[in-house]
């Protein structure tokens, strides 16, 4: 059996190749990237493909007979044509909460960066401004709390639930909206709203939501619309969730408070993306998942879900419905 992973460098640790355990299954080579016009040359002859953001679609599967399971490095699978890979017989498995702890942390790292500029006033320490003020202390912006302030949390799978723990950790009211019926936790207050209600009443939103049609440009004018003045809005879900340029405008009117983003519509950005000139956004390179732990777990469930396929029951599938029977 022959494995072929198709870009493996953002695993990598520094610490030796991640990969080695694949010996134990057969042949295996890892590429650090492929470009779209290498993916089927570099693919021919596997029989497993783990990818993370290289797309294996319709065009690519046709010229690729021997492929018999793709594994996928991350939890969202969207690189990967479903329907195609069901109709033959291919099952897409990925890996679900690798990085709960490691995403929900950040999240409360662009939160709090947001209501304290901690960055901002380190920065102008070291510039010298506190020496110059002659005060024992001084602050550039306004200094938020999160306690009794209400976090609203768009998505409630095990991200979204693990946000709003440490959001009633730091004493907030927190209110959801569940794509799907799901238990309430075990602690107060805590509410289940509508999006409308959501977008009404929360202080600070933060997205956990899949990428799909109807999550598609979810914050745009219209909603920004609904938010509390000086409201503030997390993404670590996927950028096209949020029409950057809408976002760009809610900031500079006031609208929004604060956008703190480790996600962008195009990744990575052209260099006049809309937010990067925008007031009050913080901006990380789609690193919230990047732990070592994270990448760890990661690699560990793509080595059972490879295992479990050869025992013939497979795990993780999010192609069943397509699967031919």
């Amino acid at each position: 059996m022959k494995i072929a992973v198709l870009d493996g460098y953002s695993l990598e640790t520094g610490k030796g190749s991640p990969w080695t355990p694949l010996g134990e299954f057969a042949e295996y080579v890892v590429y650090d990237r492929t470009p779209a016009e290498a993916t089927v040359e570099r693919s021919a002859g596997a029989e497993v493909l783990v990818t993370n953001k290289v797309v294996i679609g319709e065009a690519e599967l046709a010229q690729l007979p021997d492929v018999k399971l793709i594994a996928v490095t991350a939890a969202g699978t969207n690189v990967v044509d479903h329907a195609a890979a069901g109709k033959r017989g291919i099952p897409v498995c990925n890996t679900p909460a690798y990085g709960t702890d490691a995403v929900a942390q950040h999240v409360f790292a662009l939160i709090l960066e947001l209501c304290r500029r901690t960055s901002l006033h380190h920065a102008s320490v070291l510039d010298g401004e506190w020496s110059r003020r002659g005060d024992f202390c001084y602050w550039l912006t306004p200094q938020m709390e999160l306690t009794g302030k209400t976090l609203g949390v768009f998505g409630f799978g095990n991200l979204g639930r693990r946000v709003a723990e440490l959001g009633h950790a730091f004493r907030m009211n927190v209110i959801a909206c569940a794509h799907r019926e799901t238990e309430e936790p075990g602690w107060a207050p805590f509410e289940f709203v509508s999006k409308e209600e959501l977008f009404r009443r929360a202080d600070v939103i933060s997205l956990h939501c899949p990428l799909t049609e109807e999550t598609r440009g979810l914050v745009c004018a219209e909603t920004l619309a609904m938010m509390k003045p000086g409201a503030l809005l997390i993404n670590t879900a996927r950028g096209p969730v949020v029409n950057s340029r809408d976002a760009a405008e809610a900031l500079r009117s006031g609208r929004l408070g604060g956008f703190g983003t480790d996600v962008l519509e195009q990744e990575p950005p052209a260099a006049d993306e809309p937010l990067f000139t925008a007031p009050n956004v913080i901006i990380t390179p789609h690193i919230a998942w990047a732990t070592d732990g994270a990448r760890g777990n990661i690699v560990n469930i793509t080595l059972e879900n490879i295992r479990a396929w050869r025992r013939g029951e497979p795990q993780n599938v999010v192609n069943r419905g397509f699967l031919k029977s």
